[in-house]
């Protein structure tokens, strides 16, 4: 398969005037999978409501099918073909964070969209994406689209739009090449089925920053994992081929090379601690510092493919952060990185 590539940045804030632009619409309306840059991630766009377009998400990732898919909006009015008795609450969460990097999990009428989005459940996932070309899109094809990260399902996410290339070029219909991404991780997921709200998936916007919106909406609640209510909780994700250890708490001294022996090591982590690194092992910044989260947030993916596409290395180091409510949705996407295979800097 030909995948179609359309390089919009010179149309950003004015997308209705890119010439191929209806051949982009079209084929969202003709149910084909197209790659979409939003603030958070590329996704994996295609038609919610049909069945067929649905599935080719499923196909071309290697996606397990029960897990459920987020379905981005342009407006709030159209919740009303496929959700209902949306709480006055997440209608307050939704009028101040949206449009932005959160997803709500509300309840699901279904007839609308196709029945395998919400993976079986009787809840879906739904957010509006503020990337102002991912929101365009959105606009111009007037159609909810579920947009899962354009990646092979368990690969780092894509951030940038050679990584959506390099996983899906021939099994998609085309990809939309924006700017690099901001945020650089997916969004929040709360779960607004039940009240007090849970935090389904940890992202940028944080149980701290909902409950000052908000006071008292969001508790700290145990998810079971065999039983996905969102995207991203079940089945391991963004890990390279490679072995990944965490270090816990960070590198914060010289490692010396003879202590991790018999392999060849890339270590990912703040630039601040680059001088810790001996000369025999590759090392791949994230931000600046241990305190530059956000850095970090939109480093950690292209990291990650940058280490796995090292051929000369056979482990993968991560400099762990403090873990803390700013470092939550980092150390989440770390965690299942690495496999939960962990390590204090003093086992190095």
């Amino acid at each position: 398969m030909e995948t179609y590539v359309w390089d919009v940045r010179k149309y950003v804030h004015n997308l209705q005037s890119y010439p191929q632009i209806n051949q982009i619409v079209e084929g969202y309306h003709q149910n084909e999978l197209i790659a979409l840059p939003t603030e958070t991630v590329y996704g994996l766009g295609a038609n919610a409501k049909d069945e067929q377009a649905v599935e080719k998400i499923y196909l071309a990732k290697g996606r397990p099918s029960d897990n459920p898919l987020i379905v981005h909006i342009h407006d709030k009015s159209q919740l009303d073909d496929f959700t209902q008795n949306i709480s006055k609450e997440t209608e307050i969460l939704m009028d101040a964070f949206w449009p932005g990097p959160i997803s709500f999990i509300v309840p699901y009428k279904s007839g609308f969209l196709s029945d395998r989005v919400t993976g079986g459940l009787k809840s879906v996932a739904v957010r509006m994406p503020s990337h102002v070309i991912g929101r365009a899109i959105l606009q111009l094809t007037h159609l909810p689209i579920a947009a899962p990260s354009a990646n092979i399902s368990g690969r780092p996410s894509p951030t940038k739009f050679e990584h959506v290339k390099h996983d899906l070029d021939g099994r998609i219909f085309g990809i939309i090449q924006a700017d690099d991404i901001d945020e650089g991780i997916e969004s929040t997921v709360i779960d607004c089925t039940s009240y007090p709200f849970k935090i389904a998936r940890p992202g940028s916007i944080t149980a701290e920053m909902i409950n000052k919106v908000l006071p008292y909406s969001v508790v700290d609640t145990k998810i079971d994992m065999d039983k996905p209510i969102a995207p991203g909780m079940k089945y391991k994700h963004y890990a390279p081929t490679q072995p990944v250890t965490l270090v816990e708490g960070g590198i914060t001294k010289p490692i010396i090379s003879s202590v991790i022996k018999d392999h060849k090591i890339a270590v990912i982590g703040p630039k601040s601690i680059e001088s810790f690194i001996s000369e025999e092992m590759i090392f791949i910044p994230l931000g600046n510092d241990e305190n530059d989260i956000r850095g970090a947030h939109h480093d950690l993916y292209d990291a990650l493919r940058i280490a796995d596409q090292l051929t000369d290395i056979d482990h993968i180091y991560i400099s762990g952060y403090n873990r803390n409510e700013n470092t939550v949705a980092l150390m989440n996407r770390i965690d299942k990185a690495s496999g939960h295979n962990i390590k204090g800097e003093d086992e190095l």
